[in-house]
């Protein structure tokens, strides 16, 4: 029976977890961990690394390791430059003037949902290797502040993946799932969270089952991975200033600096001072440069100065939206690795008046409250009702540029509005629905999300015509638009794919890519298992022949050996099958020999052996003197 899962897509880390016996449980990764590096790399020789695998080869392989994509995920190209241009790896434009990353060791460009969508994949098989079946269904969470297109990038992720995306939900909701799953009092609640790429505040009404969300604010260019770049920037100027070099312009030293960063962030969260040590760094004339700088917790704090400051207008404004006080909040939960920071829960402390509660886990109580909403969608948890918002408002282009609202930020969805309107000039055949998502008045400074027309509109006056737009949003705040000319009921609708995301014929695509790039991976797999097994018998039998080598008549050995070389070349050549079929031969060459040598040895104990020639192993286990055991070794089971 196929399982359904919560999972939370991080900038920095991703988790999956699941019901088990009605409680959330986190799935560990294969290599033992409970959180996923978000990370892809590509080997020279087209080798795909997910997770742990790939960020460890990232400071040696820059240009072909993906970090932190979901920044770019749902985006033109034109929005993100600045953020590109931080990266070690390529992001470009392509001819629809979207976001997509250029990977050199295999010549080909990926667009931001299909690196997510590999990720995903790493997390299903994860899941799938826990569970013990297929894993075809998946919650997934964004941030409250995602727009449509971000998060329509999010579910084409899932689905290039292979799940089905039941329920697109904000982070900030999920954590507060996590957190008042057994709560029994009525509490408004305040959920910061900060991760590796975004930052979110949701104000909640938690209680008897029933988790409203009442505002969302927040800034999806505001993140840890910021922090990391004033950490970067410092040490680049510092070492500039040092050494007249810009290492800001040299990929691998770039890669060094931001893992460097990372580090000394984590490491100011508990102590006062981090000492920053990169040898080799970079060369001058065959000379080796390095690194070397002590960063004090005052010193990080003064250049994140600004990046706090952006903080408190989206708390301000979700406290505003609302309509509460600071002194109205029951709890403030903390979520995001980046919250870690003192000065983020001092900022926050200062702000509400409270003292944050800390009796979740920051990295897993998104996921978590993910698996609960999958339980509530598969009947496993009952008597809770989660009512979300839309973060943003929505509306169309009028007359002049205006941004007309249809659809105010902070609605809880799903929703349903109309709004009629008509022509500006007389016989006007068409109209053009221009849609469109932000809350400033004019309509260039807001989020184009798709434009259609509707056409056949009957020749009339100005302002006669009378065409009624609809606004659709469905629980996973995805929304369609829908114009009618009531005159004649024709009408045109269109589910918006926002900027970022893809053609239905780009989806079908990528999914069997990706089906595809499974058998690769699976056949990779095989090949390696089966490459170390036949390295392993080679060095078995060749110690075998070192440490006794008077067991082997010399033709015996000769023919041995030449049957180990055959098998290391059919390994060097990476042919699956050639490297089955010379293990074969080694192998029963080698019980061959080992039966005649044992044959041969017979009534010819060692010295204080049985002298009747008796199987002696295991004799002191259940058996009488004398007799002899008919046993076989069981294979040992690691």
């Amino acid at each position: 029976m196929s399982r359904t899962v919560g999972i939370d897509l991080g900038t920095t880390n991703s988790v999956v977890a699941v019901m088990e016996g009605g409680e959330p449980v986190v799935i560990a990764t294969a290599e033992g961990t409970r959180t996923l590096p978000s990370v892809v790399g590509f080997k020279n020789n087209g080798e795909r690394l997910v997770g742990v695998t790939a960020k460890r080869q990232a400071v040696v392989n820059p240009e072909n390791t993906i970090q932190s994509i979901k920044r770019f995920m749902g985006h033109k190209f034109s929005e993100v430059a600045e953020e590109a241009g931080r990266v070690a790896y390529q992001i470009k434009e392509d001819k629809k003037g979207n976001c997509v990353v250029h990977v050199p060791a295999l010549g080909k460009d990926f667009t931001p949902e299909e690196i997510s969508s590999m990720i995903l994949q790493k997390l299903k098989s994860d899941a799938e290797g826990y569970l013990g079946g297929a894993v075809t269904k998946a919650v997934i969470t964004v941030p409250a502040y995602f727009n449509d297109s971000q998060r329509k990038a999010t579910k084409d992720a899932g689905e290039i993946a292979g799940l089905e995306v039941l329920r697109i939900i904000n982070e900030p909701t999920a954590a507060s799932l996590a957190y008042g799953l057994d709560k029994k009092a009525n509490e408004t609640i305040l959920v910061f969270d900060l991760g590796g790429g975004t930052f979110d505040v949701s104000i909640l009404d938690v209680g008897d089952g029933v988790f409203e969300v009442r505002s969302s604010a927040g800034d999806s260019h505001l993140g840890g991975d910021d922090f990391d770049q004033k950490v970067v920037e410092w040490l680049a100027s510092e070492f500039r200033k040092d050494n007249g070099i810009d290492l800001l312009q040299q990929k691998d030293a770039l890669q060094r600096l931001r893992e460097a960063a990372e580090k000394a962030k984590i490491e100011l969260s508990s102590q006062v001072s981090a000492n920053i040590n990169l040898p080799f760094i970079t060369a001058v004339d065959n000379q080796p440069k390095h690194l070397d700088y002590n960063l004090t917790r005052a010193q990080f704090e003064e250049l994140c100065g600004d990046l706090l400051k952006r903080i408190e207008k989206p708390m301000q404004t979700a406290l505003d939206d609302a309509k509460v006080n600071t002194s109205d909040i029951n709890e403030v939960i903390l979520v995001g690795g980046s919250i870690r920071m003192p000065m983020v829960q001092d900022l926050v402390q200062k702000m509400t008046g409270k003292a944050p509660n800390k009796s979740v886990n920051p990295d897993e109580a998104v996921a978590i409250g993910a698996a609960i909403q999958a339980g509530i969608l598969g009947g496993e948890v009952k008597d809770i009702l989660l009512l979300d918002v839309t973060p943003l408002s929505l509306g169309v282009e009028t007359q002049g540029g205006i941004f007309d609202k249809i659809i105010e930020r902070n609605t809880t969805i799903p929703t349903k509005k109309s709004r009629t309107y008509t022509t500006a000039v007389d016989n006007q055949p068409e109209v053009e629905i221009h849609i469109l998502q932000g809350e400033r008045p004019l309509a260039r400074d807001n989020k184009s999300l798709g434009r259609f027309n509707l056409t056949g509109i009957p020749p009339a006056p100005a302002r006669v015509p009378q065409i009624e737009v609809t606004f659709d949003i469905d629980a996973n705040g995805i929304l369609q638009v829908n114009a009618k000319d009531k005159a004649t009921n024709n009408e045109q609708k269109i589910t918006i794919s926002g900027s970022g995301s893809l053609s239905r014929d780009e989806i079908d695509r990528m999914v069997a890519e990706a089906e595809a790039n499974a058998a690769a991976d699976k056949d990779a797999q095989e090949l390696a298992e089966i490459k170390n097994k036949g390295e392993n018998l080679c060095f078995q039998i060749e110690k075998q022949i070192r440490d006794n080598p008077t067991l082997f008549s010399e033709p015996d050995k000769t023919q041995i050996e030449d049957k180990v070389r055959a098998l290391r070349l059919a390994i060097g050549a990476d042919k699956k099958d050639d490297i089955q079929t010379a293990y074969n031969e080694l192998e029963s060459e080698s019980h061959r020999i080992a039966e005649e040598v044992y044959k041969a040895n017979q009534g010819q104990p060692e010295e204080g052996g049985n002298p009747d020639g008796e199987e002696t192993v295991g004799a002191g286990v259940g058996a009488s003197d004398g007799e002899v055991i008919d046993a076989e070794f069981k294979e040992d089971e690691k």
